[in-house]
């Protein structure tokens, strides 16, 4: 029995499976980390020097975890996804100690409980986070499916404690199953902004509630959270004087955002508050990428990247791409990315089953959203959160999460009915 089937020949699950991976999407995710590397080096030289007494100090770094990533990739592209299937719920738990376990552990940066010192290295469990939860949306959605679509109610011993009532019958049906998972992704949500990780949690609430969109939940709760989003973003807009007022006054009281947070608000209302402040980096960034232009000045050209974007090899650095780049290079490297998450969602399409199917589908959406909220950032379309680039931000733990989620798509399409390029060949030799 070939390893691609879940079960080997004595019944066992195989670890590995076989077949070829979908080659239009490894190329992609190379290119992608190339390009990246490359801009990255070029946006982080000078910050590198001054930090660190060495211009190539963070390329190096990065350098680095891109091998240890990629050499990680083509291990868990052979890794069969239903062995992956079996570790999710695993996995769910141990991401989920790891939140709690950052919250207690001394602050890594004063005000900010997001990393894990290892002495050699530090590490963000947000990151881990973002894929555990893909993985456990995917596998809930696959083992409920019924349950969620109202084919069916939850049967289990535990169920069978409760007398028949309309109560019950509401919590063991789709309802039910809403609230659960719901309930899941806000309390990863609520674990990660525990660390004081805004941009973080945001990621958590949109991949969350697009599992949850892909794995069937009723359609109508999902209208009202873009709606009740939208009401707010266009309240803000609409009464932004007041609300620049009210914070210069000192007289806005918000339980829930940090003090930063409703800075940031303002001074992306307010276009002139705080120049050498709050809106220092944003300004900057625009100041980047309109002296792009067409072409761009040239790589390593950048006159932004001297410290005046804050630095500028992280969440800020397709400010530095679109100036050295220009709108034609800025225009490639996004097509580069619609390109990934297009064939991600072929590959997921052609899944041989739900998890798979979803669980790659939940991957390419993760990069997109991070992509366009990364983009919005930089050009002062939306507020300045700390939201990295895929394959170009600097960030060790990002960088190697995030290759080894290509591994899993690379996995997936394994044993997706997807035409590949060794069956090509076979056909034209015959």
């Amino acid at each position: 029995m070939p390893q691609a089937q879940a079960k080997t020949s004595k019944g066992k699950l195989a670890l590995f499976s076989e077949g070829s991976i979908d080659t239009p999407f490894a190329i992609i995710v190379l290119v992608l980390l190339s390009v990246g590397l490359i801009m990255m080096y070029s946006a982080s030289y000078t910050y590198s020097y001054y930090d660190r007494g060495d211009s190539s100090a963070m390329i190096k770094n990065q350098f680095m975890f891109a091998v240890i990533g990629v050499v990680a990739m083509a291990f868990v592209s052979k890794v069969n996804i239903r062995f992956i299937k079996v570790l999710t719920p695993l996995a769910m738990i141990g991401t989920i100690g790891l939140l709690m376990l950052v919250l207690v552990l001394p602050e890594y940066k004063p005000g900010f409980h997001r990393w894990i010192n290892l002495g050699f290295t530090t590490f963000q469990p947000s990151e881990i986070a973002k894929f555990a939860l893909i993985l456990f949306c995917a596998w809930g959605m696959e083992k409920h499916h019924n349950i969620i679509m109202g084919r069916t109610r939850l049967r289990s011993e535990w169920t069978k404690r409760f007398a028949d009532s309309d109560i019950k019958r509401l919590l063991t049906g789709s309802f039910g199953m809403t609230l659960f998972y719901g309930g899941v992704v806000v309390f990863i949500a609520l674990l990660v902004y525990l660390e004081n990780h805004m941009s973080g949690t945001i990621l958590m609430m949109g991949i969350g509630a697009f599992m949850l969109y892909l794995g069937g939940f009723n359609r109508w709760y999902f209208i009202a959270a873009i709606l009740a989003v939208s009401i707010a973003v266009i309240y803000m807009l609409a009464n932004k004087q007041e609300i620049i007022s009210a914070y210069e006054n000192g007289t806005i009281k918000n339980p829930i955002m940090k003090a930063y947070m409703s800075e940031r608000i303002v001074a992306w209302l307010d276009k002139d508050f705080d120049p050498l402040g709050a809106r220092w980096q944003t300004d900057n960034s625009i100041y980047a990428i309109g002296s792009g232009g067409f072409w761009g000045v040239g790589l390593g050209n950048s006159k932004q990247k001297h410290m005046y974007v804050s630095e500028p090899q992280n969440d800020f650095i397709f400010s530095i791409v679109v100036e050295e780049l220009g709108f034609i290079g800025a225009t490639i490297i996004l097509v580069l990315f619609a390109l990934l998450i297009w064939r991600g969602v072929v590959i997921g399409i052609k899944a041989k089953d739900r998890f798979s199917s979803l669980v790659a589908m939940g991957i390419v959406f993760q990069v997109g959203l991070q992509v366009v909220l990364n983009v919005a950032v930089v050009s002062d379309f939306i507020p300045n959160t700390g939201i990295s680039l895929p394959f170009f931000s600097y960030g060790g733990t990002s960088l190697d999460m995030l290759l080894v989620e290509m591994g899993v798509v690379l996995a997936i399409s394994r044993q997706s009915n997807i035409e590949k390029l060794t069956k090509r060949k076979a056909v034209k030799s015959a």
